[in-house]
């Protein structure tokens, strides 16, 4: 049984019935975006998951050790990117390793009662990177994928890996333009790319670098309202019992901390 990521657990108000995992990135530590706890007034009450990565090398850092979802081999290239949407090489071990850590928190929540349908995945980065991976290889859809400065990694993978049911999980998708670290050429591809598979992607870019803005913050807050509303007027899923529920199988000016150069 894989081993609960340590994490920073608040809720918004009683007995949640939705639940948000937010990822942080390359560096930082759960408690990153915890302050969004309370910037997004949304219509009910959330569950928010801030897990921590582990620590671990990371080659581009000259092998410092810090808290990653995977390791950095290289810088991302501009060349390669055009050709293949990624980098040349990735740490393919490490992003599914990461994949199994973050299915054993869906697998916690479904476990408290809440449905895969009303759960979030969210990242900033490489956090955002590992939110995606791993919500387009759900077998039954979550409510939503929420993917800020951050890409598709092992994108070919991802067309024979990505399951089916995952196509109907709705993806908000964010960049700034003038990301230094993430470039936004790489966002746009990563869109297309699960455009090209069947994903409904709504894309947001923004005047800023690798960060967040007010108004990143308000079109989250209203996307996320959005999805909640839509499910709160699906009596199949506002029903569902806990019964269902345990059948899921798993598949297996805030400015965010980055100490990298490639996050």
């Amino acid at each position: 049984m894989t081993a609960i990521l340590s994490n920073i657990t608040l809720e918004s108000g009683k007995n949640p019935q939705y639940s948000i995992i937010w990822l942080h990135g390359l560096g930082a530590d759960g408690q990153d975006f915890v302050p969004m706890v309370d910037e997004l007034n949304l219509p009910v009450a959330i569950r928010y998951i801030f897990p921590h990565a582990p620590r671990r090398p990371v080659t581009i850092n000259g092998g410092f050790v810090m808290r990653a979802w995977y390791d950095i081999l290289e810088p991302f290239d501009p060349s390669s990117m055009l050709r293949t949407g990624i980098a040349a090489q990735q740490d393919e071990a490490g992003i599914y390793a990461s994949q199994t850590a973050i299915e054993a928190l869906i697998e916690q929540e479904v476990a408290r009662g809440i449905a895969p349908e009303h759960i979030f995945l969210a990242g900033f980065s490489q956090g955002g990177a590992v939110a995606l991976h791993t919500g387009l290889r759900q077998r039954v859809p979550l409510c939503g994928l929420l993917i800020l400065s951050a890409y598709l990694p092992l994108a070919e993978a991802a067309q024979t890996e990505a399951s089916s049911s995952s196509r109907k999980t709705p993806i908000f998708m964010a960049h700034g333009r003038n990301d230094p670290v993430v470039p936004c050429a790489l966002g746009v591809a990563s869109r297309e790319n699960l455009q090209s598979l069947g994903y409904t992607v709504a894309w947001h870019d923004y005047p800023m670098q690798h960060s967040l803005n007010d108004k990143e913050l308000r079109d989250i807050e209203a996307w996320l309202s959005s999805r909640i509303e839509e499910q709160l007027m699906n009596p199949s899923v506002r029903n569902r019992s806990l019964g269902s529920v345990v059948s899921w199988e798993c598949p297996c000016g805030m400015n965010p901390k980055d100490d990298s150069l490639v996050n």
